[in-house]
């Protein structure tokens, strides 16, 4: 249950400050992501991405605490795409991959040349990453609040839905051609 609530309240995360913007201080909105990064971390899991979560959610919810202001919670999604960035980034490093260990998860016996694709998939997650964070930046530095809610609301899931459902096509064909 707090796995649903934490996935609706993160993917609503941009409607809910929009909403708020104008109607609430800064101050009391900044208690959204700090309460999402305490009920990641209620959820018993404890690995990188949960701290690094909790650390999202403190560097930004405190700034907007203390100037009040709604700049730091605007560039909550760009500090996101950063913590994912580093952590598929990382992975490239320090393999297997994430993409890799997704893929064994359903097929552990992966040859070279699907840990070889995985890690290129990784590589392209890392680019949408880059790109998204650039975006999300751009949106709270310059757009307007509404530009900034609708790109990190609702365009960059459908640019990340686009993105799994290329892949999964282009899986398909190359499982198709390369055996």
């Amino acid at each position: 249950m707090r796995a649903v609530l934490l996935g609706v309240l993160t993917v609503a995360y941009p409607f809910i400050v929009y909403a708020g913007l104008g109607r609430v201080a800064p101050g009391w909105l900044a208690l959204l992501p700090l309460g999402l990064g305490l009920l990641r971390l209620a959820s018993g899991r404890r690995d990188a991405l949960t701290w690094a979560a909790l650390g999202c959610a403190v560097a930004v919810a405190v700034p907007a605490l203390i100037a009040n202001s709604a700049m730091p919670l605007k560039l909550y999604p760009v500090t996101v795409s950063l913590v994912m960035l580093a952590i598929f980034g990382v992975s490239l490093v320090r393999p297997p991959t994430i993409v890799e260990r997704i893929a064994r998860l359903r097929e552990p016996d992966l040859d070279a040349a699907g840990v070889r694709y995985t890690r290129r998939v990784t590589q392209v997650w890392c680019g949408f990453f880059i790109l998204n964070a650039g975006i999300s930046a751009a949106t709270a530095l310059v757009g307007s609040d509404r530009v900034w809610a609708l790109y990190n609301g609702l365009l960059s899931y459908i640019a990340m839905g686009v993105l799994f459902a290329g892949e999964w096509c282009v899986r398909r064909h190359v499982r198709r051609h390369h055996g």
